[in-house]
């Protein structure tokens, strides 16, 4: 694609010299919002903030700039993390998967309209298998970028590296705009059901020094990096993959990188200044948010020194995407496919014997997340019925992945299980002995923080400690424990028991858990490498669907079993 651009006159003193301003536009994190809509509240959506979420409105930002800026001017990309997180993206993967209807994803429909010129992977991407990802993108317009993902076989790019973008200006040489695709190694661990032996994801510093000189050597003026990693440097696994969040390291180890449009952490961050390390130059980071609440606008000056075009100038902010309405061409494209996700999330299931919230599951145990356990631990021990492995204990895991889940008294429907289990997780069965449910239980407890014998509980502040995220707070069940949070992590789980006896060190159980803490998802430990006893690849939140059908009424007094609290030196919390 060609652009035609229009220098503007420069300074009478620099009459030999000419600049001209290229507007780069960006998103990430998408995660399936097309339209603005909460499928899980049935509603436009709406938080504390006012945010509004969704391509639709993305592209009223868009329009706005492109008619302001001048469309042959701006340029637009997408960081990754597109087709899951949504009902609407679920639907078009699993009810009505695109690989067998081959109808367009609505994701794909919405970008194609809005003219996105390079998209890049992101993690949750490869979550539907590599035949659905490759589905999606054959349906792209824009081309899908993945430089660092590549053949396990071969070593090859699995996926196009870069896309180098031609714009013209009226009487001078045209201007390259050159773009790097990154995404994020730690697919090979939250997805290795999937890719494993399939793809392989190489260092996001070592790939970038790589390609950049390949992109400067084809005659790029300006090169982007859209990387679907954070910048903090760190990761949420161990060391034994490339580093997750590399976004910044690239930015200050590999020289001539003029800006990195980063995602994956879900961080608003309009402009953001990093030195690299080499040359000394300053590269610009920018992030939008997520689901489309934000949407990043880059302005690059550009002059031209000695015949080539140099960057002069940058600097860049996000757009709050509540400030417009949405296109209405956007919403009537993807009408029909929201319409039927939304009948979809409606249909009930069955009858609540009463209301079922999860508002306290952070730090007390609550029937609604017992449910989980029940249809996890009821489907694990059916399948190891007749196993060598049919007499061992069945214990389950579960977290408070929403604290805002309620099965209402009445009438509960698939958005309902949809708002408590928000995970396209599938379920597995592995062998722990009781020494390390023990380790596993005292790496979860580190999610609380640490409050002496009688003095004041503020559940505000009790969880999350260092930033620990709610998805990683596991509870068990099968077993019973005390959480003692007056106690340092590491020294808190006490009267650990099965059936009123001790666990004993060595006695071996199976526990049921879900593809993502079992790949190395949150670093627990022993998982990862335990013995898998059970995978049939069921998906854990239909699973609570049609156990809920198939009983036709949720009772608690059929599933709850307080089995876990919090105490300080014996004495209970709650």
């Amino acid at each position: 694609m060609t652009l035609g651009l229009l220098a503007t006159p420069a300074p009478a003193s620099a009459a030999h010299d000419r600049s001209v301003q290229v507007t780069v536009m960006a998103t990430s994190d998408i995660h399936g919002n097309a339209v603005n809509w909460d499928y899980f509240k049935n509603a436009e959506y709406d938080d504390n903030a006012h945010n509004d979420v969704g391509l639709a409105k993305v592209s009223t930002l868009v329009n706005k700039i492109r008619a302001e800026r001048g469309a042959d001017h701006t340029l637009l990309f997408d960081s990754g993390d597109t087709i899951q997180g949504t009902p609407l993206a679920y639907y078009y993967a699993k009810v009505e998967p695109i690989t067998k209807t081959h109808e367009t994803h609505p994701i794909a429909k919405a970008m194609n309209a809005i003219g996105y010129d390079a998209v890049t992977l992101g993690n949750h991407e490869f979550n539907y298998g590599l035949p659905l990802l490759a589905e999606w993108v054959n349906q792209m317009k824009a081309p899908v970028l993945g430089a660092n993902a590549v053949s396990a076989r071969t070593g090859l790019p699995a996926y196009q590296p870069f896309i180098i973008k031609t714009m013209k200006v009226k009487g001078e040489k045209p201007i390259k705009v050159g773009v790097l695709g990154l995404t994020n190694p730690g697919s090979a661990v939250w997805d290795k059901g999937n890719v494993e032996g399939k793809l392989k994801f190489l260092d996001l510093v070592a790939t970038a020094k790589k390609w950049v000189p390949v992109i400067r050597g084809l005659g790029a003026d300006v090169v982007l990096v859209t990387a679907h990693a954070g910048d903090n440097g760190m990761s949420s696994y161990g060391s034994d993959l490339p580093i997750e969040n590399a976004s910044a390291l690239v930015a200050e180890q590999v020289p001539g990188i003029d800006a990195v449009l980063f995602g994956h952490a879900h961080n608003e961050v309009p402009q953001k200044f990093v030195t690299n390390k080499v040359t000394g130059q300053q590269v610009l980071l920018t992030e939008p948010g997520r689901w489309g609440q934000r949407l990043s606008v880059v302005d690059f000056t550009l002059a031209k020194k000695r015949g080539k075009w140099t960057v002069t100038g940058k600097s860049s902010t996000t757009v709050n995407t509540n400030t417009v309405a949405e296109d209405p061409k956007i919403v009537k494209l993807v009408g029909s496919q929201h319409d039927k996700t939304v009948g979809y999330v409606n249909q009930v299931v069955a009858q609540s014997k009463e209301q079922l919230s999860a508002a306290e599951s952070p730090y007390k145990d609550t029937p609604i997340l017992d449910y989980i356990q029940a249809v996890q631990t009821d489907l694990v021990s059916k399948a190891i019925a007749g196993t060598p492995d049919a007499s061992l204990p069945v214990l389950s895991i579960a977290a408070p992945f929403s604290r805002t889940a309620v099965f209402p008294a009445g009438p509960v429907s698939v958005r309902d299980m949809a708002g408590l289990y928000v995970y396209d997780n599938t379920l597995l069965g592995v062998k722990l002995t009781g020494a390390q449910v023990k380790d596993f239980l005292e790496y979860s407890a580190r999610y609380f923080n640490q409050v002496a014998p009688g003095a004041p509980v503020d559940v505000r502040a009790l969880t999350n400690a260092n930033g620990t995220p709610d998805y990683n707070y596991d509870q068990l069940s099968g077993v019973t424990y005390d959480v003692d949070i007056s106690k340092p992590a590491g020294q808190r789980i006490v009267n650990l028991a099965y059936k009123g006896t001790p666990v004993a060190a060595d006695q071996q159980f199976v526990v049921a858990i879900n593809n993502y803490r079992q790949s190395g998802g949150g670093g627990f430990p022993h998982v990862a490498t335990a013995p898998v006893v059970y995978n049939a690849q069921v998906e854990i939140r239909q699973a609570l669907i049609e156990y809920a059908t198939a009983n036709g009424t949720i009772d608690p007094a059929t599933f709850a079993d307080p089995n876990w609290k919090l105490v300080r030196e014996g004495v209970p919390v709650f």
